[in-house]
């Protein structure tokens, strides 16, 4: 029954097993098939089922009962988990499902806001490796400073503050293995136990576990097709003296929307008012429709309480884990200090090779097509939501639409039957840490599919959702 892919074996069967545990087919407290039995069922090994077991165990999903074998636990701690007077602590119950969309070998693959590998430069990478060893051939011997290349550092610096008005110094970039590194190292460095995070809600999944793990207790701001409520975020600022507020303000994930200049102007103002950091996250930045977006909010900071993240890997060559931090000298050394004990620095190959070609005329014209091709892609998506009585923002950028069932259906729902039929997306429960909505919502991702991929696969998404209404 189990097939030889990209998702380990054991992760298989997680997989089936969790299907049916949200399906019901088992209760609370309820005896699961033996490790025996399982394996001869699926056609795996013993050690692969138990494998399966105890990653579950360690989740809380199932117990053990000596000579027994495995049960599904009680939902009780999940429960109070829900009404601990700290939000926090149910920041990410959604995780794995997460993992599991985003794992399965969907032939319709909705849930990954990622390029498409066939849409990046695959074909110039190889030419720019030889010349740059030639160039230098001790650079595989090399390591990087802590704050990261020179060179590539004052280029990043020099772009930002022709482009954006940042006027930065190569002094004040930090690069990072990836945006989320980044999110990491600002938390680690400015975050104590027991701070206060104001976060999104709706909001990146990954960033809530960050900010947990540091200890945070977050506080959520909605933001809504006009942005955010500033007033609310002012009130918070004041009652709850959050450390910081982390932020996609542009084509935020996974709503897509995009906060407007005045407020882009305000929040600079209320955060130094306040004292409360601005964790602006820009990774998605270049991947616009029509216009370029608002100049970031670093833009309009003249007091240094803003941190901007500017990510590369996705949209130009995910395995490089490209990205930066760009914030005033005085937050520097400490980031430096935990960039240090992280990894001691990137990777100095990567940074000289994403170097090479952002500095050419290649990255450039890439860009251009890479927009392209992506809005071809959300125009497809939407135009198959139009048969629908679903309801959605369209997107003037990034790589996702976020869209809303009609009353009376449940994403749960959706995913379980959609998932048999190859077809992922992500539920809008995993961006919601609060569960005060997104049970009708979820975000479908238009850039990793090609377009008859996506035209196909809306159609059996769509199919399957009139049948639940029905």
């Amino acid at each position: 029954m189990m097939t030889d892919n990209s998702m380990k074996r054991y992760k298989q069967v997680i997989h089936y097993l969790m299907v049916r545990i949200e399906a019901g087919e088992w209760t609370e407290q309820e005896k699961l098939p033996s490790v025996r039995s399982l394996s001869e069922l699926l056609g795996v090994h013993r050690l692969t089922v138990f494998k399966a077991y105890q990653e579950l165990k360690q989740r809380g999903i199932v117990y053990v009962k000596d000579k027994s074998g495995y049960y599904i636990s009680p939902a009780k701690p999940l429960a109070k988990a829900e009404q601990a007077d700290d939000p926090s602590v149910s920041a990410w119950l959604h995780w794995d499902t997460l993992d599991r969309v985003q794992s399965l070998e969907a032939e319709y693959q909705f849930s990954k806001s990622l390029i498409d590998p066939a849409l990046l430069p695959n074909r110039y990478w190889g030419e720019l490796m030889r010349d740059l060893l030639d160039q230098y051939p001790r650079l595989l011997g090399t390591y990087s400073t802590i704050q990261g290349d020179l060179e590539l550092r004052s280029s990043l610096a020099e772009h930002l503050t022709s482009k954006e008005r940042f006027y930065l110094s190569p002094d004040e970039v930090l690069i990072t293995s990836g945006a989320q590194q980044a999110i990491d190292v600002i938390s680690r460095a400015l975050v104590k136990p027991g701070d206060r995070v104001l976060i999104e809600r709706p909001t990146y999944g990954p960033a809530m576990e960050i900010f947990r793990k540091q200890g945070a207790r977050l506080v959520f701001t909605d933001i809504h097709p006009e942005g955010y409520d500033l007033e609310q975020i002012e009130h918070l600022m004041k009652t709850e003296k959050p450390r910081l507020f982390y932020m996609t303000p542009t084509f935020q994930n996974p709503t897509g929307i995009s906060i407007s200049v005045e407020q882009r102007k305000q929040l600079p103002e209320l955060a130094e008012q306040y004292g409360c950091f601005l964790v602006e996250d820009d990774s998605t930045y270049d991947i616009y429709f029509k216009e370029k977006p608002p100049a970031p909010i670093f833009t309009y900071d003249t007091s240094g309480h803003t941190l901007y993240i500017r990510s590369y890997s996705k949209y130009v060559v995910p395995g490089l884990r490209i990205a930066a931090i760009m914030c005033r000298s005085h937050l520097m050394p400490g980031l430096q200090a935990i960039k240090a004990l992280t990894d001691n620095g990137s990777p100095l190959l990567n940074q000289k090779l994403f170097l090479r070609y952002f500095q050419s005329e290649r990255m450039h014209q890439h860009l251009s097509k890479l927009r392209t091709a992506i809005q071809l892609r959300m125009e497809v998506m939407e135009q198959c939501l139009k048969e629908t009585d679903w309801t959605w923002t369209c997107p003037e950028g990034g790589l996702n639409i976020w869209a809303e069932l009609p009353e009376g259906m449940d994403t749960g729902r959706l995913l379980h039957r959609s998932m048999e039929q190859s077809v992922a997306f992500v539920p809008g429960t995993v961006f919601d840490p609060s569960h005060t909505s997104g049970s009708r919502k979820l975000r479908l991702s238009f850039s990793y599919a090609r377009e008859q991929q996506i035209r196909e696969g809306m159609h059996r998404l769509i199919t399957l959702a009139k049948g639940l209404s029905g």
